[in-house]
């Protein structure tokens, strides 16, 4: 038997005995409910007699015991019916007793409750013994469901850490897989940048040679991701206006000229501490995610803007646009409005943003049919 296996009996084995210890606990509550019910219900057959005796009392009764049968009750309530009427009660409030209407509504509470108690006092004649829970029973009444409550929040728990569990597993396997990945690129690529030494060495026009260096350059910076995943990277002081253009522009020259880019900026540095490979990543992500948005045609506008403390990143496009409902879903992993991808784009920017820059990421506006304008905020390097 397979480890995994083992693993999946072992856990219906506590699923199953928890079930057990739970249905046991259920039963002896409802069993102990019982109980008590019959219990209060011989204490009440008792109060019935006790009450037969003082209505059938002469000079020679001793009422001694049927008086404290009756005073000792002081938790059960009770209404003695007679042709109709309440004649008495006992631990009735007396706001009850006031009006006719709220005296009917509590005696029918009664007799959804228990089964009235019938006091024979003579041939032909009777009183009716109406009596309610104990504040006891009322409070075992509701221990099942508290118990269940209790239950259904310890088993939620149990299955967020599992959940947890699993995905700390899945981000292990995930982070290892890509820095495989980026260690199998190297030996490829190192191959490569020989080659290209030695193109250069032939009569090939140099424009050729600049762009396929170009192009190494940035699969290294590719491979440079893929190494730092799963690992603390770290953060450098760099100027973030410098940064985020470098991969803008090289984006640029990259894609069709059916996309029009632009972007405004300030004409001074803006220093920030940030990691320039995980940056570089992020500003690729949005523009690729603007222009699917765009299916390839439209308008791409880069702003960069800053104010005491942080910088300002916005990236719009004139794509579909999102509904508002989907601002906060659309950086879950997993979520993808296209018919192809994984969705992890935006979910791998809005960690690479937060936690490794301690940024913060979100759409800034959105209207459907006009477009999006996403904004990443980074904290300024103050002097």
């Amino acid at each position: 038997m397979s480890f995994s296996e083992r693993r999946n009996t072992t856990r219906w084995i506590i699923i199953t005995i928890s079930f057990l210890i739970i249905s046991l606990i259920l039963w002896n509550t409802y069993t102990f409910f019982q109980i008590f019910k019959n219990e209060e219900r011989l204490k009440m057959n008792l109060w019935a007699n006790a009450q037969k005796t003082l209505v059938n009392a002469d000079e020679n009764t001793d009422l001694d015991l049927p008086l404290e049968i009756i005073n000792n009750n002081t938790s059960v309530p009770v209404m003695l019916i007679m042709y109709d009427k309440v004649i008495s009660s006992v631990n009735v409030p007396e706001e009850v007793l006031q009006n006719n209407e709220s005296t009917l509504s509590y005696l029918k509470n009664l007799k959804n409750e228990n089964e009235p108690i019938v006091i024979e006092y003579a041939p032909g004649k009777h009183q009716e013994l109406y009596y309610g829970n104990s504040a006891l029973i009322n409070k075992l009444k509701y221990y099942p469901i508290a118990l269940l409550l209790i239950i259904f929040l310890f088993g939620a728990l149990i299955y967020n850490f599992y959940r947890s569990t699993k995905m700390a597993t899945q981000n292990k396997l995930w982070a290892g897989m890509a820095k495989e990945t980026a260690h199998q690129i190297g030996t490829p690529l190192s191959s490569l940048i020989g080659w290209v030494e030695i193109l250069k060495t032939e009569e090939i026009d140099s424009s050729i040679t600049f762009e396929i260096e170009k192009d190494i350059e940035r699969l290294q910076t590719i491979t440079d991701r893929f190494s730092k995943i799963g690992s603390v990277p770290v953060l450098e002081e760099r100027d973030i206006v410098t940064e985020t253009l470098n991969t803008y522009q090289y984006l640029q020259s990259r894609f069709s000229k059916q996309v029009t880019f632009s972007y405004r900026t300030p004409q001074q540095s803006i220093p920030a501490m940030i990691n320039p490979t995980l940056h570089s990543w992020t500003i690729e992500n949005l523009v690729k995610n603007a222009i699917d948005a765009m299916k390839g045609k439209g308008t791409l506008d880069l702003q960069i803007e800053e104010d005491a403390h942080h910088v300002k990143i916005n990236v719009k496009d004139s794509g579909t646009g999102i509904s508002k409902k989907q601002f906060k879903t659309i950086f879950e992993p997993g979520f993808t409005t296209k018919k192809r991808g994984w969705g992890l784009g935006l979910s791998l920017t809005k960690r690479i943003v937060e936690e490794y820059h301690n940024g913060k990421i979100k759409v800034l506006q959105s209207e459907i049919g006009k477009g999006t304008t996403f904004q990443i905020s980074l904290n300024k390097k103050v002097p």
